[in-house]
């Protein structure tokens, strides 16, 4: 496909790729045990490390999507029978406990009263302190950072720190595949045991690599279980050795690693590192604010989020006005170059849209790619009848 006839992708990932990404990727076919490429796979452990705030953390970056990674902590941590509390902002936390059902996990939820609401820390930690009396405390609990279908965002920090306090041995895991460089997440800081995400959003390299983090109190849980890992590809046994070694600058061979995704990957990761973690949240924060801004103020829309605290960063989830609809709407943005997705929480996916904005669409410095995103909004909603209110 020609740049000329590429539309924009303001999707919630993947999202638009800086071209020095893409440049590293168009390589010759290379070796996974080539010396270079070595290098390149311990830079990019390292770097994990710097993105999520962690000094010990063990990465793991394995060739699959973003789904792979909840297999990888999942199996390796959960045992038939381990209680496991999840806290569920919309669609991905059903998965998630569809995921931890499958390897056993006996699955407690807690939602807010209504979509575009997320639970206070107060009530998750009241539910861990009841189970750690009753002698049954939690093996882990599982908090959504941002759920994709409805741009809801967690209090990570909040619910971490009163998991801590309540349930002081559960284990505290992230889906951070919508949040991670673009939320705030300072992994030991915060406490945290399992960072879950993927290559192909506000890591900003193309989709194929799912990547986890885990504490090392998370490692001897898993070298302690009693059972045997039901997992074969996703099992630590193999990767873990494997990790070390990159990192160590020496070849190990489970399974072949994404050669080409894990040299672009490196590229993305330095350049969050480059501008600092910090400025990238800052700068993920003020372009959310603006979009969102354009959206309720310029537009008169209204967003699922029921209140900006709980407002994603790097995504925003809008309702349709009234008498347009997502046939009225997305096949004209699309003719204006630019791509979003339509709603994906079965309760209402017929009522809203979403629009990515993350990576490059962020870090950009004019912000043009949201800027066109605006402008195509504004042009689409006029052209299928809709007229803010003065």
């Amino acid at each position: 496909m020609s740049t000329e006839s590429h539309k924009l992708c303001m999707i919630p990932g993947p999202v638009e790729f800086h071209e020095d990404v893409l440049g590293a990727m168009s390589t010759p076919a290379t070796s996974h045990v080539d010396p270079g490429f070595i290098q390149t796979f311990g830079e990019v452990l390292e770097g994990l490390r710097r993105v999520v705030a962690t000094k010990d953390g063990q990465p793991f970056v394995v060739s699959g999507s973003g789904t792979l990674s909840w297999d990888l902590a999942v199996c390796n941590i959960i045992e038939a029978g381990d209680r496991v509390l999840v806290v569920n902002t919309g669609l991905f936390g059903d998965r998630m406990a569809e995921c931890l059902e499958v390897f056993g996990a006996v699955v407690t939820t807690v939602r807010a009263d209504r979509l575009g609401q997320a639970p206070n820390a107060s009530a998750v930690g009241e539910v861990l302190a009841a189970a750690a009396r009753e002698g049954r405390p939690y093996k882990m609990i599982t908090i959504t950072q941002v759920d994709t279908s409805t741009g809801v965002l967690a209090d990570v920090k909040g619910i971490a720190t009163v998991a801590r306090n309540a349930s002081p041995g559960t284990l505290v895991a992230v889906d951070g595949v919508c949040s991670i460089a673009a939320e705030e997440l300072y992994m030991d800081d915060w406490g945290i045991d399992v960072i879950m995400t993927a290559s192909q959003k506000a890591l900003g390299t193309p989709p194929g690599l799912a990547i986890i983090v885990v504490s090392q109190r998370t490692l001897d849980a898993w070298r302690n279980r009693k059972s045997k890992v039901v997992g074969y590809f996703a099992a630590w046994s193999k990767w873990l050795p494997v990790m070390q070694a990159y990192e160590e600058r020496r070849p190990l061979y489970f399974a072949t690693p994404a050669v080409q995704l894990i040299m672009a990957l490196r590229v993305g990761i330095q350049q969050l590192l480059d501008r600092g973690m910090d400025a990238v949240f800052q700068a993920h924060h003020q372009a959310s604010a603006d979009f969102k801004a354009y959206i309720t103020d310029s537009l008169g829309l209204t967003l699922l989020p029921v209140t900006d605290d709980v407002a994603a960063h790097s995504m925003t989830a809008i309702y349709y006005p009234e008498g347009v609809k997502a046939s009225d709407l997305l096949p004209r943005l699309t003719e204006h170059g630019v791509v979003v997705a339509g709603g994906l929480h079965p309760d209402l996916a017929t009522r809203y849209f979403r629009v990515g904005h993350m990576g490059l669409t962020v870090l950009e410095p004019q912000r043009r790619y949201l800027e066109t995103t605006k402008d195509a909004l504004g042009t689409s909603l006029a052209e299928a009848g809709y007229k803010p209110s003065a």
